[in-house]
């Protein structure tokens, strides 16, 4: 006669000894959350080397994104500000390539942009808010036994609204002095502090080319320009005064400027304006509708946006260059995690012949990759934040931590743990109870 069977219990492969009653339905043993983290963190306290070396990737994926980010953010907070610093809604006008007698000139060569052309603009274009024609000549200035060669410039009142001066000591020279060729002149901070060191400059006498020229006033520092050169390395005298006292007043040169700022009316079409200005030039240069124009017309705003644009191009390229890093710190998770489910294959058999269900089993190891993950990526966030400081002090550029790039910079590295943990924590949790406990 056969024996009879044993009772099985259900989901153990444990059984009772034939003809006595079954065994008691085994109790449930999942892990809440709470001790899924527990758990998580004394297996990772358990191997420590282990542990920090496959955060590593994580952490510099995270911190290299951090970093990359903010100084790019920075840099173009740079860019722009130079680009600001020259004046806001700004057009600027070059003379252009001219023919005489068959012959095509370099730009510049002769004077086509005059005084009159920047009063028409001011008249005749009302959405300028300002017109600045502008002269420029290096000259020595002296100041008692003191010399600097600096930028000479003679403009209208006008100047100083189109480009956002500010005074810091004294005054600008008036409407009046401009049109009465006064022997007035406003510094720039460099001029300044390299004649005149810590004095206060307002109300003293400088000279150029022998001519004395009373100080009225000191500009506040606006810093270097888009092209590198120095703002403040400059004296603005009235166009007139410049033209007669200092520069000189050939018969062709009489009325000519070297180039002319337009300040364009907040709110006002760019585009529409910079066509008005164009049409009115080229009426007044009498040309024909087959010719090109014999000026250049600059639009700051687009140059402002292709720089911004270059800028944010190379900040996400190089922030998807560092993401590769989190690529590769999250294949170092999953393969700790595939070794993890392998060391601790009898540690899972047991789970499982004792009750704990498979998704509590697929919970314990994606928690574990998570928090090994999370680990990597606050320390990180913390590297980030310093790298960005020291490079952006050694650029000299600001330092613009982008908040809401940290935080997806922590939930990408969660995200990874979750990815790459996924495999290797369900790969445990189908594993079968009674091979698992037979693993040697």
């Amino acid at each position: 006669m056969n024996a009879p069977l044993a009772d099985v219990r259900p989901g153990t492969g444990l059984a009772s000894p034939a003809g006595l009653p079954p065994l008691p339905p085994a109790r449930r043993t999942g892990l809440d959350l709470g001790e899924a983290l527990l758990s998580a963190l004394s297996a990772l306290a358990a191997n420590k080397l282990r542990a920090v070396l496959t955060a590593l990737g994580i952490f510099i994926g995270v911190a290299a994104v951090i970093a990359t980010v903010a100084v790019g953010a920075g840099a173009r907070q740079q860019v722009l500000a130079q680009i600001q610093s020259l004046g806001a809604n700004l057009l600027i006008v070059t003379p252009g390539t001219v023919s005489q007698g068959g012959v095509r000139l370099g730009a510049g060569q002769r004077p086509n942009l005059t005084w009159d052309d920047a009063q028409a603009l001011r008249e005749e274009v009302p959405a300028l808010a300002a017109v600045s024609g502008n002269i420029r000549q290096q000259q020595q200035v002296v100041f008692d036994n003191l010399n600097w060669a600096t930028n000479v410039q003679g403009s209208d009142l006008d100047v100083f609204t189109v480009h956002d001066w500010v005074i810091e000591d004294g005054r600008f020279f008036t409407a009046e002095e401009a049109r009465g060729a006064r022997k007035v002149a406003v510094l720039g901070q460099t001029v300044a502090e390299s004649l005149f060191g810590e004095e206060n400059p307002v109300g003293r006498e400088i000279r150029i080319r022998q001519t004395p020229f009373e100080v009225i006033g000191v500009l506040a520092r606006k810093g270097q320009n888009p092209m590198g050169q120095d703002q403040d390395d400059v004296v603005f005298i009235p166009f007139w005064t410049a033209r007669r006292s200092v520069m000189g007043a050939g018969r062709v040169w009489a009325r000519g400027v070297n180039w002319m700022t337009l300040k364009v009316h907040d709110g006002e079409d760019m585009r529409a304006a910079e066509e008005e200005v164009r049409a009115l030039l080229r009426q007044r240069h009498r040309l024909a509708p087959n010719e090109p124009d014999d000026f250049n017309l600059r639009n700051m705003s687009d140059i402002a946006a292709t720089r911004d644009a270059s800028a944010r191009t190379l900040s996400t390229l190089l922030a998807a260059v560092a993401a590769v890093s989190l690529l590769v710190g999250g294949i170092g998770v999953m393969n700790i995690m595939l070794v993890s489910v392998t060391e601790r294959t009898r540690e899972i058999g047991l789970r499982l012949a004792i009750g704990a269900r498979r998704r509590d089993i697929l919970a314990q190891f994606l928690i574990e990759a998570v928090v090994l993950a999370l680990l990597g990526g606050a320390a990180g966030v913390a590297a980030g934040i310093g790298l960005s400081h020291l490079l952006a002090g050694a650029a000299g550029w600001p330092v613009l931590i982008q908040w809401d790039a940290v935080a997806l910079a922590v939930a990408v590295s969660a995200l990874t743990g979750l990815f790459f943990g996924f495999w290797p924590a369900r790969r445990a949790a189908r594993l079968d109870p009674i091979q698992a406990l037979r693993h040697d």
